[in-house]
């Protein structure tokens, strides 16, 4: 009791919401959401991931939010205070960052590498055919640049959850949200004429981005976008990786948790619809609706520094502004990672925060190490169960994002569903007086819908199920 009773705690609501947002916003939603929104009809994604995270995405984050304030206690310990026996699916959810820690480290290093480049002026080069390539499969370069941003969130975890976390996010997050306002308004001014003399424009892009598709769609292809809104929302909100527990655990006993949620779901899917209008316009103008098929690290670092390029003089300050923010987003994400590691090994090991920091940054380092030399030294193509061609930083993904995430989300709809059943978050969640105004949507969503779709998401990620 008295170690609960000296946890650290966010010093109000908004350092909570900024820091739980700042884990949502991160690399997931600037090069995963646009791609996902443009292959899968534009407007009808849009509608469809919205849908999911008012219902799906909310019940996934309250709940965990809801568990790590009612046991103040991370993901690694939390679930076996709630239910002793089911301890496990805490040792489930701490896996999940620690194995995303590493190779999120490696591309936060490529996005430095980018920022150095157009802050030097060396935007064009950038652009270079195989200029990517060129850098990942270096020796050194890759190396330093991502202890150079390991080095950085270790800092400010060391600095600890008031002076460190919050902090941190009061300042980045503000900076971070106009920056992409900022670059999304001027997205939709461009305008450009290709070789052939077609002209194109940021707002005709906007357009296919916004308006929905239904040309060609079958029922197999609405269950493909419905996966992959629900897959996002996994990258969006940070869910079923820990992380949510670890800042619940954070959050007073005072705080209104259901305002505090809603806020965090709105800041969410704003940037996330934001990061689509940066980009899908600014693609569609320089590269036509090809160009809008990239996706993943080719998106960031290949298709839009040509369209930097293709910019002119201003090119190079706009890709400056973008990668900049590319790396606050990149920053924020990686914090409530390490975060929810280090959290997990002071409550369940007793260690103090600088010692559980460098266990976990020396842990890190060691499997960055590994993702930076899959690119040379270590190279090798193997297929995955779900068809992809894979090297080790995408093996570290696909267990990570593909097997251990949809089963520790599961496992908590079966846990709160039918184990402790869901009156234990309602009350947490209205513990304060407010009304949780979606109390029989999260009842019947936490013991049906959600764990329902969850298991069709991991047959499909497994590669189990093809029919879909």
């Amino acid at each position: 009791m008295e170690k609960e009773k000296n946890r650290h705690s966010f010093s109000g609501s908004i350092g909570f919401v900024l820091a739980a947002a700042g884990s949502a916003v991160g690399l997931g939603n600037i090069w995963r959401f646009p791609y996902l929104a443009a292959k899968d009809g534009g407007g009808l994604f849009l509608v469809i991931y919205l849908i999911l995270a008012l219902t799906f995405g909310f019940t996934l984050l309250t709940t965990e939010i809801a568990i790590g304030r009612k046991t103040k206690q991370s993901p690694l310990t939390a679930y076996g205070k709630l239910k002793e026996k089911w301890g496990f699916l805490g040792i489930l959810a701490c896996l999940v960052p620690v194995i995303i820690m590493p190779y999120y480290s490696v591309i936060g290093g490529w996005v430095v590498k980018y920022l150095l480049a157009y802050l030097t002026g060396q935007g064009a080069s950038a652009a270079a055919d195989g200029y990517f390539t060129g850098y990942i499969t270096g020796t050194a370069e890759p190396l330093i640049f991502m202890v150079v941003f390991l080095l950085v969130v270790a800092v400010i975890i060391y600095r600890g959850v008031n002076h460190g976390i919050e902090s941190f996010s009061k300042v980045l997050m503000p900076l971070l949200l106009l920056m992409v306002v900022g670059i999304a308004a001027f997205s939709l001014t461009i305008h450009a004429t290709d070789e052939s003399g077609v002209t194109r424009s940021g707002l005709e892009g906007f357009w296919i981005y916004v308006i929905p598709s239904f040309k060609g769609l079958t029922v197999k292809g609405f269950f493909t976008v419905l996966l992959d809104a629900m897959g996002q929302l996994f990258f969006s909100l940070s869910v079923a990786m820990g992380i949510m527990i670890a800042y619940g655990s954070y959050v007073k006993d005072d705080a209104n948790l259901v305002k505090s949620i809603n806020q965090i779901e709105i800041f969410d899917t704003a940037v996330a619809f934001l990061a689509g209008v940066m980009i899908i316009p600014a693609v569609y103008t320089f590269m036509g609706r090809e160009g809008m098929e990239a996706s993943g690290p080719s998106l960031m670092f290949v298709s839009l520094p040509k369209v930097f390029s293709s910019m002119g003089r201003i090119g190079n300050l706009i890709g400056a502004l973008f990668f900049a923010m590319v790396l606050f987003a990149a920053l924020t994400s990686a914090v409530s990672v390490m975060e929810a590691v280090v959290s997990s090994f002071m409550d369940q090991f007793h260690m103090s925060r600088a010692k559980a920091t460098v266990l976990e940054a020396l842990i890190a380092l060691a499997g960055g190490v590994l993702v930076c030399l899959g690119y040379n030294k270590l190279y090798f193509d193997i297929v995955l169960p779900n068809g992809a061609h894979a090297q080790v930083l995408d093996i570290m993904d696909y267990i990570s994002n593909n097997c251990l995430m949809p089963l520790v989300a599961i496992g908590t709809c079966i846990l709160i569903g039918w184990v402790v059943t869901p009156k234990t978050i309602i009350e947490e969640a209205e513990k304060t007086g407010c009304k949780f105004g979606r109390k029989q949507l999260y009842i019947v969503m936490i013991r049906f819908i959600a764990p329902a779709l969850l298991v069709i998401l991991l047959l499909k990620s497994i590669g189990i199920l093809t029919i879909i």
